[in-house]
């Protein structure tokens, strides 16, 4: 059974570097799945920026959508797998959804992404380091879609949590424990 571990923080307060160090130091083979989608030119910099910073014997899949099924399909071993992150693959799921969406839907959606990956470690041998944003600390976004999104996200975050061996808070770089590892 796979061991879950939960990154959670702001934008920008250190979850993916975290999760890059942890890596790094991690003595088997790493799986890094990306979830970004290259749409705009800002965007494309940024992913070509993460990829020029891991290294070369990491492999990387990259896939914005049914995240569980290319990673059960890619089949490539790993004693670390790193995905980065929940906060834009929520964004991808909503984004194919109609414009009109009723909410249940929209959570129902990343809903389920989230149980498939869950399921997927559950029958995986390996240490998973799954990163999201936490979107519970901040204001009530003034628009629809930005409320289904927060919503939908936290949502994600908390069945993440309940599944999660542990849980960490990145805040300025630096990780709190809020769940720690169960004693072997």
């Amino acid at each position: 059974m796979g061991r879950l571990i939960l990154l959670l923080g702001g934008a920008r307060s250190g979850k993916s570097h975290y999760a890059e160090h942890v890596a790094r130091d991690w003595s088997g083979p790493v799986l890094f799945v990306a979830t970004a989608q290259a749409l705009d030119e800002e965007m494309q910099e940024r992913i070509a920026a993460h990829r020029r910073s891991r290294p070369a014997a990491w492999h990387t899949l990259e896939a914005p959508l049914n995240v569980a099924a290319a990673i059960r399909q890619a089949q490539t071993p790993c004693d670390l797998l790193v995905l980065d992150c929940v906060t834009l693959l929520a964004a991808n799921v909503l984004l194919t959804l109609p414009e009109d969406s009723p909410p249940a839907r929209a959570e129902a959606a990343v809903l389920a992404e989230v149980d498939a990956l869950l399921a997927l470690c559950a029958d995986s041998a390996a240490t998973w380091m799954v990163i999201s944003n936490e979107v519970g600390m901040g204001i009530v976004p003034p628009y629809r879609l930005g409320r289904i999104y927060r919503d939908a996200l936290g949502r994600a975050n908390q069945r993440l949590a309940a599944g999660a061996a542990e849980v960490r808070l990145l805040v300025a770089g630096l990780p709190w424990t809020l769940k720690p590892a169960a004693p072997p």
